[in-house]
């Protein structure tokens, strides 16, 4: 999964210690590492009904499936596979949501555009020289629906493809420990993994959890200075940035986002993209579309999808810091 990048969300006002709410129950937090960055578990119980131990080891097997920087992965055998490879549960759950979000988005979003990321110098390999010739043969690799299922197995229709998803499956990650909290009938809990949040039901006092969003700035610490604070239950909320990891070279300024369509990083006004969804991993693969599609036509798109909520930070023609929220989003801001 992609290493930590201080992606934008922070969860205000988590509480580690025991508090008792109105049903006498307490609250259980535990802190780790995963994929690169960290995780955060909090949730109220009358005893400790999931254990820190459980929620690493379904961690490590989700790793074990979908994470390009694990070399002995599911999807690294794929990417160095010429034959078709057996898929398991993470890996579907995951492709799905990165297809259906694909095919939404008309290929905005494509976990196929990993030959690119590599080739800009935004992965684990070494970067390359890039020149038009490169970026048009590599441009070749790049296609969701190029990804084939048949029955358990997945293979690619061209040789050389490479699947990534590292703009998702953080936020899938979050997604599979909520369900996990909530198969053993804890209701009120919230799911922190590298700033990819999901949220049900309250703190004491019937109190919705909090979650800030960064304004962004190059060279802030994280979570100095917040732009926005939202209250959720019951929803999940991702943020990608384009502010935080890029390259300067010959006074140029190289995004992390790739645009599957030219090849090239974006070069647009947008500096981040919060979204709201049903699940962290849709809402993770969202933020990521709007960054590649841009504020204008990214507004259009949301607009468009009833099920999706979205807050947008860009440099307005003016040279100045603007936003704009869907209406959803707006009703849940303090």
């Amino acid at each position: 999964m992609k290493p930590f990048s201080g992606l934008i969300i922070f969860v205000l006002s988590l509480i580690f210690f025991t508090q008792c709410t109105p049903e006498s129950k307490t609250a259980i937090a535990f802190v780790g590492e995963t994929q690169g960055t960290y995780y955060r578990v909090t949730y109220y119980a009358e005893d400790t009904l999931v254990t820190q131990q459980e929620v690493e080891q379904m961690l490590n097997r989700f790793d074990s499936s979908v994470s390009v920087y694990n070399p002995h992965s599911l999807i690294t055998r794929l990417n160095n596979s010429r034959r078709p490879v057996k898929g398991d549960a993470y890996f579907f759950r995951t492709w799905q949501v990165a297809q259906e979000v694909s095919a939404a988005t008309a290929g905005a979003f494509d976990c196929t555009v990993g030959p690119l990321v590599e080739a800009w110098g935004f992965s684990f390999r070494e970067k390359m020289p890039v020149s038009q010739p490169l970026v048009d043969s590599l441009r070749a690799l790049v296609g969701f629906q190029h990804v084939m299922v048949e029955g358990d197995s997945v293979f690619f229709a061209r040789q050389g493809m490479r699947l990534d998803f590292n703009a998702v499956a953080q936020g899938v990650s979050v997604d599979i420990v909520a369900e996990l909290l909530a198969s053993r009938g804890i209701e009120n809990y919230l799911v922190d993994i590298g700033g990819e949040v999901l949220a049900a039901g309250y703190k004491p006092g019937n109190h919705p959890w909090r979650v800030g969003v960064e304004k962004p700035a190059d060279n802030a610490a994280y979570g100095e200075n917040l732009q926005a604070v939202v209250q959720l239950t019951g929803k999940a909320l991702a943020t990608s940035g384009s502010y935080r990891k890029f390259y300067i070279k010959d006074g140029v300024k190289y995004s992390h986002t790739i645009d599957p369509q030219t090849g090239y990083p974006v070069v647009h006004s947008l500096l981040s993209a919060t979204v709201i969804a049903n699940q962290c991993g849709v809402a993770d693969a969202w933020a990521t579309a709007l960054m590649v599609l841009g504020s204008e036509k990214g507004k259009a798109v949301i607009l468009q999808h009833n099920e999706l909520e979205a807050y947008l930070i860009f440099i307005n023609a003016e040279g100045k810091s603007e936003t704009w929220a869907s209406d959803g989003f707006l009703s849940v801001m303090e």
